[in-house]
This record gives structure tokens, sequence and C-alpha cells, in this order.
């Protein structure tokens, strides 16, 4: 009887996840992780909408293993000239959104690892200040794409919260 009562406590460590747990809720939402078509060997890059609910925060990094490095950027105009520059971290305020998007603050994947086609997923960890690490999966649009691939991405297709 001792035996049978034991066995369920020895497989107690299989039950319980080992390690941090990424996307759970919180007050941080990420959706809308798009990028964009892109030959292996080269630049891709990669856009999102982060919204806070909770007490400022920071977009400070992300990691993907589909490209060696990737840098948070901003495009801004100088002098009449769109110029792009890699900044340290990126604001997250509650009530409004950080949108990661063509022409402002975006990620370059520098030195992909595999071509990015039309209709591809790939992971990435995007890295805040105060709220950690949240889990995410990124669409892949056609190359020159101005927008997600799909209208429809939102909780559940790209989605994730911390």
């Amino acid at each position: 009887m001792r035996r049978l009562l034991l066995l369920p406590l020895l497989a107690m460590p299989l039950l319980v996840p080992s390690g941090p747990t990424l996307a759970q809720p919180g007050p941080i939402q990420v959706q809308q992780v798009w990028s964009r078509a892109a030959p292996q060997g080269r630049v891709g890059v990669l856009y999102m909408t982060v919204t806070d609910s909770g007490a400022p925060d920071q977009l400070v990094g992300v990691d993907t293993p589909i490209a060696e490095k990737a840098e948070l950027h901003e495009s801004v105009a100088e002098g009449g000239v769109m110029k792009m520059r890699p900044v340290a971290a990126a604001p997250v305020e509650p009530g409004k959104p950080l949108v990661l998007k063509p022409g402002g603050y975006h990620v370059m994947l520098m030195g992909l690892r595999r071509t990015l086609k039309a209709g591809d997923e790939f992971p990435a960890t995007i890295r805040f200040a105060h709220a950690g690490a949240v889990s995410v999966t990124a669409h892949v649009a056609k190359a020159g794409a101005a927008a997600p691939p799909s209208a429809e991405m939102g909780r559940g297709s790209g989605a994730m919260s911390h």
C-alpha cells in the first residue's frame, strides 16, 4: 500500500513546469507580431503592437533563433531625410500602445539563419525591463508589405501576454 501512495509523489515533478513560464497573463500584451519575407543571410524586420495596462515599462530587447542578432531601431526624420538608428529601449506606457511599424520603431533581424517566406512563422521572445520576457509567434508577410499578413491576427495568433 505504501508503494501505491509513493508513486504519485514521485510523478509530481513531471507535472510541474520547469523553469520560468514566459507567456503568462499580465499587464503587458504583445499582438500583431509580423515580419516580411527576406532571404537567408540578409536583414529582416520584426513589427508588433505592445499594450500595457499596468505600470510603465520599456521594451529592451528581442531574441529569436532565426537571426544572429536582433536590435531595436527607430526611424526618424532628420533634415527631411529618414534615418534609422539603434535605441536601447522603447517606452511602454499604460493606455498608449507602442506600435512597432514601418517608419517608426522596429526590430532589425541581422544575419537571417534561414529564408523567410510569406506564410512562414517563427518564434521570438520580447524582453521588457520590468515585466520580463514574453514568447510570441511572428507571421511572415510578403516582401515590402506595409501591414500584417492578416487582419485576423489577434489573440491566439501571434499574441501573447505577460
